[in-house]
């Protein structure tokens, strides 16, 4: 049982840091490749987990062998776009112009109830608003509103606003985040100078964040 429990956690960490290494997305913004990876890495790694007498090197060999590959596979994506189009596919434009093209939907056998689905995702209830909506080759939509049905920007209506500034956690749960603290220029001192201006503790501080400026938001621990 000991065992078995050491070899779970081992491989978890192994592939903990493959996932880590493949870099940061979620599971709908895969690419094809990737989920692949992905999926045989989570079986390879419950053989050695489930039989004792596998070697762990016949779990963490596999695994090591699978990253590279996709290692490569991505640099090689990153400079054919060939290679890219033949493994991960190329966008595919469902609404050109106001109007669905239905062939293409056929192709990529996509019905009316899961076009409109991902359109009520970006707050889109009137098919009739949309210009053109483009399938990516990680399966979301993208999609371009007509001219007279999006919203005005700012430079639209000739208002000018302040820049916005980059706000970040500086505390979480009564703990100063060190990274975060060289995004928004400010150190610890100025934090416990804030807090004690404030009148709070930093132990109190269920979350605060800060920006450039020197705007911050401190909320407080509710008490039990």
């Amino acid at each position: 049982m000991v065992i078995s429990i050491i070899r779970t956690c081992l491989l978890y960490l192994i592939i903990l840091i493959a996932v880590r290494i493949m870099g940061k997305r979620q599971i709908s913004e895969m690419q094809t490749s990737e989920l692949v990876i992905m999926l045989l890495m989570s079986n390879i790694a419950t053989i050695p987990m489930q039989d004792t007498e596998q070697s762990m090197l016949s779990g963490v060999v596999p695994i090591m062998i699978l990253l590279v590959c996709e290692i490569l596979l991505s640099y090689l994506m990153l400079k054919n776009t060939r290679v890219r189009k033949l493994v991960c596919g190329k966008p595919v434009v469902v609404i050109n112009n106001g109007r669905i093209d239905q062939k293409a939907m056929c192709e990529l056998r996509m019905s009316t109830e899961d076009l409109m689905e991902q359109l009520r995702q970006k707050d889109i209830f009137n098919i009739d608003d949309v210009a053109f909506a483009i399938v990516e080759t990680n399966g979301m939509v993208s999609v371009l509103k007509k001219a007279e049905n999006d919203l005005p920007t700012n430079k639209d209506l000739a208002v000018r606003k302040k820049p916005s500034e980059l706000k970040v956690t500086v505390i979480s749960d009564g703990e100063i985040s060190k990274s975060s603290l060289q995004l928004c220029a400010w150190s610890e001192k100025n934090i416990l100078d804030t807090l004690s201006r404030e009148k709070t503790d930093l132990k109190d501080v269920f979350l605060m964040i800060a920006d450039k400026s020197g705007d911050y938001t401190i909320i407080r621990k509710e008490r039990s």
